[in-house]
């Protein structure tokens, strides 16, 4: 019997990672990266260009040609930023086969249109009865080194869910089954955010009690934004809630904290973008969250605080400061 096909679209650390994860577990690997010069580079070396502790085996292959590396697949994991989803959705939307699941993995809201990834996808090729969201806490940094990890496989199909929920398992890697769609990706998406502020405190220098309120104080927006989409509460305090949080606004490995950290040393935006092959979602993200704000009338303080530092120029320590001394109130 053949071994089924999986194709990745986008060859990021993470995508990377759940690929090798993947081809350990016998399955084909079908990766697509736009630069063609990357893929031939992977091909040759077999090791990852991000983590280079990834050494390929002979069942994964690398595709410039983004059709082609669909071709046959039963699974499709999109692994691309957030922001260009909707434009790698358009180019295979007419070689998508129906029965194929299609799993994102991809963290944000689209700046232009204030949607999540399945509204995106979902506008662009219709309903999709195998659609799912993998999320949670989980670093590719840790996960290719076999360290204990849990994620959630969110779909509003639950035979869906449970099917990529088999399919990624392993004795490293617990994966639970969720019906919050919505909820996992608002949660995906708002911890970026948070995580970029945490990073302005570790560069101030200020320590475990701020990190403590900012969290707590983080899962508030959280369930505000959440329930403004129409979220299940119950989420934001599982793993792609809470969990997905604590790691973010924790971890060395956190891109997101990491560009907060370095603003909050002095360092502008560009510079710190500038020093970084990795995308930081959470830098469009906010852009997004403001938006949703205004829109609906939110208060979301610490996002706002994000916002103003990353678009406006404000002075992150200032920002950090006027969030402590906000009109007193009951929790």
């Amino acid at each position: 019997m053949p071994k089924k096909i999986v194709a990745f679209l986008g060859c990021g650390s993470w995508g990377g990672a759940l690929g090798d994860l993947l081809s350990k577990k016998g399955y084909n690997i079908q990766f697509w990266h736009r630069n063609s010069d990357t893929c031939h580079e992977m091909e040759i070396s077999r090791k990852h260009y991000l983590l280079p502790s990834i050494v390929f085996g002979k069942n994964v292959s690398f595709h410039s040609d983004i059709n082609f590396a669909i071709n046959g697949a039963k699974y499709i994991i999109l692994a691309v930023p957030s922001q260009d989803m909707r434009s790698v959705v358009c180019r295979i939307k007419d070689s998508l086969n129906p029965k194929s699941y299609i799993v994102n993995v991809s963290k944000g809201i689209e700046n232009e249109t204030l949607k999540t990834m399945s509204e995106v996808i979902s506008e662009i090729v219709g309903d999709i009865p195998n659609f799912i969201t993998l999320s949670g806490p989980s670093h590719a940094e840790e996960v290719v080194k076999k360290k204990p990890t849990a994620i959630v496989s969110a779909s509003n199909n639950i035979l869906a869910a449970k099917e990529i929920q088999n399919l990624f398992s392993t004795n490293k890697l617990r994966v639970y089954t969720n019906q919050d769609l919505i909820g996992v990706e608002i949660g995906g998406s708002v911890k970026n955010v948070i995580a970029i502020a945490a990073g302005f405190c570790d560069g101030f220098g200020y320590g475990d009690n701020t990190k403590a309120a900012l969290i707590t104080r983080g899962i508030k927006e959280l369930s505000k934004l959440g329930t403004c989409f129409g979220a299940n509460t119950e989420t934001f305090f599982g793993l792609a809630g809470i969990g997905d949080l604590i790691v973010t606004c924790s971890s060395v490995h956190s891109r997101n904290r990491k560009l907060g950290e370095m603003i909050g040393k002095g360092s502008d935006l560009e510079s710190v973008l500038s020093k970084t092959h990795m995308i930081v979602e959470g830098v469009k993200t906010a852009f997004s969250i403001k938006k949703i704000c205004e829109k609906f009338e939110i208060e979301m303080p610490i996002c706002e605080a994000v916002y103003k530092v990353l678009y406006k120029g404000s002075d992150p320590e200032q920002e950090v400061d006027l969030l402590m001394t906000r009109n007193l109130k009951s929790e």
